[in-house]
C-alpha cells in the first residue's frame, strides 16, 4: 500500500485527488426516476454493485447500472460530481478521504462507520447506509493443515511461529508502514526477512496460491480478509486481536437528496448487508474468483431473484 493502496479494492489517497469538496453539478439524482449505481472495477466491487442493483429491482425501483465503472478515484468522483447516485464503499477509505491517518477510530468497526458517515454527510451530503460486517482490509493467512498442526489462529501465535513459516507477500507489504510493518509495531515482533519470499505485483491471487501449492516452502500469505480464494486454497486468516489494521467494511454511499426522495433505498439494502458476514462474502465472491461465475449470476443466486 505505500500509503496508497491499490485504487481498484480499497482507493488510497483520495485527498490529493481533490475529491474531498462538495459536488458542484447534479446530473444524475434519480433523473426520470431512474437511480444510477456504479461499482469499482475489481470483482468485489462488481459483485456488490449487482447486489445493490437486484436488491433495488426487487424493491419496485428503476435502476441504471454503471457497474465496475473504474477505481476508487473514478467512482468516488463521479458521485461527488452527480454523475452517478450511489455506489458500495469501504469505511474506512475515510481515513484518506478525509485525511485523518492517525484517528484510532478507523480500527473500531462502529467509531469508523459512524465516523465517515458523519464527516461524508457534512462535507458533501452523501449518507452512508448499513454496512457489511465483513473486513476487507489487509491480513495474513497460513495453510489450514500447518495452522492446525501448530495451533495457529490469532497473529500472537503467528508471530510466535515465525521461524517455523515462510511468508508470500508484494515488496509492497513488506515495505509499507501500514502494512507488515504495522502488524509488527502492534504485536512487538519482527516476522525474519529471510522468511519472505517476495512476488512482484499485489496480486494475492498470487500470494494465496504459492501458500497453498508450497511453492519455494511458502505456507503463509498476504490476503485481503473477504478475498474469495481463501477457503478454496485451504488457508486460515489469523485473527488481529490487537487492531493494528484499518477496519474497511463495504457500505451503500448515496447521495442525501436522493434518498430523501426514495426512502425505500434504506429499507431495500439493509437486511442485503446485513447478511454480508466475512464468510459470506468471501464465499460470493469465491464463486466468482474461483469458479468462474458471474458477479451479477451470483447476486441473482445470493438473492433468490
Amino acid at each position: 500500500m505505500a500509503g496508497m493502496r491499490n485504487w481498484g479494492r480499497r482507493g488510497l489517497g483520495m485527498a490529493a485527488a481533490g475529491l474531498l469538496a462538495a459536488p458542484s453539478i447534479v446530473v444524475a439524482q434519480g433523473r426520470e426516476g431512474r437511480i444510477t449505481v456504479a461499482s469499482k472495477i475489481d470483482t468485489e466491487g462488481a459483485l456488490l454493485g449487482n447486489i445493490i442493483v437486484q436488491a433495488l429491482r426487487r424493491a419496485g425501483l428503476t435502476v441504471e447500472p454503471r457497474l465496475s465503472l473504474g477505481p476508487t478515484r473514478i467512482v468516488r468522483g463521479a458521485l461527488l460530481a452527480g454523475e452517478v447516485d450511489l455506489y458500495p464503499e469501504y469505511t474506512g477509505n475515510g481515513a484518506y478521504f478525509f485525511e485523518r491517518l492517525e484517528d484510532p477510530a478507523w480500527r473500531d468497526s462502529d467509531q469508523g462507520a459512524a465516523l465517515v458517515a458523519r464527516l461524508d454527510l457534512e462535507a458533501n451530503r452523501l449518507v452512508w447506509l448499513d454496512r457489511a460486517r465483513a473486513n476487507n482490509t489487509w491480513a495474513i493467512a497460513v495453510r489450514r493443515d500447518v495452522a492446525q498442526r501448530e495451533g495457529l489462529t490469532t497473529l500472537e501465535q503467528f508471530f510466535a511461529k515465525a521461524t517455523q513459516l515462510r511468508l508470500a507477500a508484494s515488496a509492497e507489504f513488506v515495505e509499507s508502514p501500514v502494512a507488515l510493518p504495522a502488524f509488527e509495531r502492534a504485536y512487538g515482533a519482527t516476522f525474519p526477512r529471510d522468511r519472505i519470499t517476495i512476488l512482484p505485483g499485489g496480486d494475492t491471487a498470487v500470494t494465496m496460491r504459492a501458500a497453498a501449492q508450497g511453492l519455494s516452502g511458502v505456507n503463509a500469505a498476504m490476503v485481503y480478509g473477504t478475498d474469495g480464494a481463501i477457503q478454496p486454497l485451504g488457508l486460515v486468516v489469523m485473527q488481529d486481536n490487537k487492531q493494528a489494521q484499518i477496519v474497511y467494511e463495504p457500505a451503500p454511499v448515496v447521495r442525501q437528496a436522493l434518498l430523501e426522495r426514495f426512502p425505500q433505498i434504506r429499507t431495500a439494502l439493509a437486511p442485503v448487508f446485513g447478511g454480508l458476514t466475512q464468510e459470506v462474502l468471501q464465499r460470493l465472491n469465491g464463486q466468482v474468483a474461483v469458479e468462474g461465475k458471474t458477479p451479477e449470476a451470483v447476486a441473482r443466486a445470493h438473492l433468490g431473484t
